[in-house]
């Protein structure tokens, strides 16, 4: 039995991580709108959401390690973190000039794919389940749709639309997150196995 207090609410983890999120967000979304010449004037700035990126894969091993209770959850926690340092890092390589080819940045398409899966997979309950259930399943399917913008911007790193889409992509999890409630009703749908609803 788990007594309340002890083990903080999850949706304050998701919370954390839906702030981080809107953070990268904003950040792609401002570079695009002045674009990548403006943006990388002040060298500091295009470290920005890589290090971001690297600094949120870095804060999931605690989540993996004290936030889980089951196996899949700890693949799941796990694999966000590996996925999301493989491409902050890569996304450094490439800012700092380590890494030349523009292909690297399809590690960013990769953690996105790897994310919405785990999103899917760790998800065991149906869609209107609770609002939490639903939203794994949307954010999973968001993160697979969302990751065609990485691969383009790979091919066409010029792509206004490519890149207005992926800043946008993370702006949409960051409100899905915020949006967490473990045991809430969704669209007037909610398990009588769910628990006792919150608001």
């Amino acid at each position: 039995m788990i007594v309340a207090g002890i083990e903080p609410r999850a949706e304050m983890v998701h919370w954390f991580f839906a702030t981080g999120i809107l953070i990268l967000g904003l950040l792609f979304l401002s570079e695009t709108i002045v674009g990548p010449e403006v943006w990388g004037r002040r060298p500091w700035r295009r470290y920005l959401w890589p290090g971001m990126l690297f600094l949120l894969g870095v804060f999931m091993w605690p989540v993996m390690a004290l936030y889980t209770n089951s196996m899949i959850h700890m693949v799941a926690h796990g694999s966000w973190a590996q996925v999301l340092m493989l491409s902050g890092a890569a996304e450094l390589g490439v800012v700092r000039g380590k890494l030349h080819s523009q292909y690297w940045r399809l590690t960013v398409a990769a953690a996105m794919l790897v994310s919405g899966t785990a999103f899917l997979v760790h998800e065991q309950n149906g869609w209107f389940f609770a609002r939490a259930a639903f939203l794994h399943h949307v954010l999973g399917w968001t993160l697979i749709g969302g990751s065609v913008f990485p691969i383009v911007q790979a091919l066409r790193p010029r792509s206004i639309v490519a890149a207005t889409g992926f800043a946008c992509t993370f702006l949409v999890i960051a409100v899905f997150l915020y949006c967490d409630r473990d045991v809430a009703p969704v669209l007037g749908h909610f398990s009588q196995y769910a628990g006792v609803p919150h608001r």
